[in-house]
Formats: C-alpha cells, structure tokens, sequence
C-alpha cells in the first residue's frame, strides 16, 4: 500500500507525534510506501529518512490555509495514495479539502482525546469521505460516538503502542538520570511527565506533601517543562507547600527509558482530556510500579491491581495513600511491576499496533474493491 500519514505537529515532545512516526516507520517496516506529511522540520525529515519514509513539508497554519490544500492536493494526484491517515484537526481538514474532488481508497482520522466533538468539529467525522475514525482507548470511542453522533462501526479502537524492545529494562543504567540530577541513590524516585494544568501536577504534589512526614525519602521530578517560566512555575508551587527540595522541574526529554531506568514510581494524575496515558504503558514496558486517575481510557490499561494503581482524578487523599502504599509494600510493588511489563507486551505493543493499522487499512480498501 502507498500511505500518507499526515500531522502538522512536528516536535517530538507531544505523544501525537511519536504515535504518528511510530505508524510511519512500523509500516514501512512491513514493505509499505509511506509518507510522512508535516510541517517542514530538519530533525523529522532526517528521522523520517532514515527509517526509508518519504518526507514533505508543508505550513499547514490552520484548517483554512488554502495553499497547503492545493499544494496537498498536488501530492495526492503525484503520488497517488492508497490510504491517508490523519491524526489532528489542521491535517483532517486540509486533507479533507484535498481529496474533495479525487477521493482516496481509505480515509482515516485518528482520535487520542477525550474532548467531545463539537458542532463545528463534528461535521469532518460525519462526511461520508471518512472511512474510518481510529480512537485509541474504547472510553474515546464512546465519547466520539456519542458526541459526534456516528454509527458505531465507523469508529474503532486501535490502542497506540510501545516499543517493548526499546524500553525494556535490562537495556539501561539505573542509575544515570539520578545522576545528572543530582538526585541522591537512596530517594524514593517518584516521576510524572507532563505539567499542563489538566495533568494533575499540583494535586501530585500536594499528594508528596501529605506523605513527607512519614515518607521523607521521596523525590518528586516533574518532566516535560517547555521553557523557564513552567520550570519557575512548578519550583514556586513546591515551595509554596514547603517541599521544595523535594521536587525538581525537568525539561522535556527524548530520552523517556534512560529516565524511568532511574525512577521508583511513574504516576499520572490527569483529569481532563487524557486517551490512555502513554508514558504510563512506557513505564509499564520498563517493568516500574504505576499510579494513574481513573481518566480517559486509563482503566483499560491498568485494568486490575496486578498491574497498578488505579484512582479517582482530581482528589488528593487517594493519591497520596497508593504513593504511600507503593513505597511501603516492596514485595507487591515488585510483583506488580513484573505484571506491569507482561501485561504491555501482550496487549499493547508496538508490533501489534502495525498489525491492526495494517488490517484496518487492508479491509477498508476490500470494502470498496479499491
């Protein structure tokens, strides 16, 4: 199959992206013809080579930037795909606009929030030029079918995935991010990644606030800051409820497995627009204890207390109570770690990602004889 996998985001630090790429590289892995359509950046047009995936950039503005259209549009009659897969809304409707008098054999959007559909929004889904909208948790699924008021067999669930063979915990040193923080060998590491206001990084150190006094080995580092002013942010947060040694805002990092190599416990303390948290399954995959809100799709991940802890979003008791469980009960932190790794390789991989893509992709093209 020739396929376009189009997303105007272009910076690895949001999960769309490696999602994205990981769809690319996966599938051309499997001897597809597959291009990557993004906004122009150096670093993913020389990662998209060196995975043999075409690359071209365009500006993609916004959902009206009527020369990007035309110019998709051109690619699409040189090129001729089988399949466009979409995975925002600038790309969903530039690609829309493009194929509006040349229809492609499969049209497909993808979903990885929880947001319902809007009025405005909606009407992309409802036309009958997309085949296919791929959620990645059944809990979006729902809110999508239910939102944007289509057939349920338009809308299917493909849970994103995890290298297991990347973040895998024999690979890495335990002790290397600790070290370049200068955070001390004996500290209960404690990690969340992400610090936008829905991700619950306040109420998480409100949480190690509340256990300090019985737990005061416990390390809090909060990943993924943008710039200065967010690192600033979550300093004075931690040293506004007086645990300011406690806490270090890091930067954002590309490095996730070298990181949780060196971490006690990964936490997600979402309450808003989360799929399935994906640095939750990642740290799964490195075999480490996990805490996250019951949000999003969440639930279908940690699916059981054999395989992490699963709370209510937004209330701060319960979180601290499953930190303070997870360092004090060494024996089931260990044997749910284990669980956790067996449990991701078995159901959300990587591989079987590609595989339901590449099903999807095959079976909608049979549908139309295409």
């Amino acid at each position: 199959m020739r396929i376009f996998q189009i997303l105007e985001f272009n910076q690895f630090n949001t999960g769309s992206v490696h999602q994205m790429f990981q769809a690319a590289s996966g599938l051309r892995e499997r001897g597809h013809d597959v291009t990557i359509i993004s906004r122009p950046d150096a670093v993913l047009e020389e990662k998209a080579y060196q995975a043999g995936v075409g690359f071209a950039g365009l500006r993609m503005r916004n959902q009206f930037d009527l020369v990007s259209a035309w110019k998709l549009g051109q690619l699409f009659r040189e090129l001729r795909p089988d399949v466009v897969h979409v995975h925002k809304g600038v790309a969903h409707a530039l690609a829309l606009a493009a194929t509006f008098a040349r229809p492609v054999g499969a049209f497909i959007v993808n979903r990885g929030v929880s947001f319902p559909l809007d009025v405005w929004n909606r009407i992309k889904y409802r036309t009958h030029r997309v085949d296919r909208v791929v959620t990645v948790c059944a809990q979006i699924q729902e809110v999508i079918v239910a939102s944007g008021l289509l057939p349920r067999e338009k809308v299917v669930v493909v849970y994103a995935g995890t290298d297991v063979h990347l973040f895998d915990p024999a690979r890495w040193d335990t002790t290397a991010f600790r070290r370049e923080k200068g955070i001390a060998d004996g500290a209960f590491l404690i990690a969340q990644i992400g610090v936008r206001p829905w991700k619950g990084w306040k109420e998480l150190i409100d949480a190690v606030a509340s256990i300090l006094p019985t737990h005061p080995h416990a390390h809090l580092v909060l990943i993924g800051c943008r710039d200065g002013s967010e690192r600033a942010e979550v300093a004075s947060y931690a040293r506004e409820r007086g645990i300011g040694p406690h806490v270090t805002p890091v930067e954002y990092r590309d490095d996730m497995p070298n990181v949780f190599a060196s971490c006690d416990l990964v936490v997600d303390a979402s309450w808003d627009g989360t799929g399935i948290t994906g640095t939750i399954r990642e740290a799964m995959a490195m075999r480490k204890p996990v805490i996250a809100t019951d949000c999003g799709g969440n639930r279908e991940l940690v699916s059981s207390a054999e395989v992490g802890w699963l709370i209510p979003a937004k209330e701060v008791p319960p979180l601290a109570r499953a930190i303070a469980e997870v360092i004090d009960d060494a024996a089931r932190r260990e044997r749910v770690a284990k669980n956790a790794r067996e449990h991701v390789v078995r159901g959300f991989s990587k591989e079987l990602r590609i595989t339901r893509l590449e099903a999807l992709y095959e079976s909608v093209l049979r549908a139309k004889d295409y």
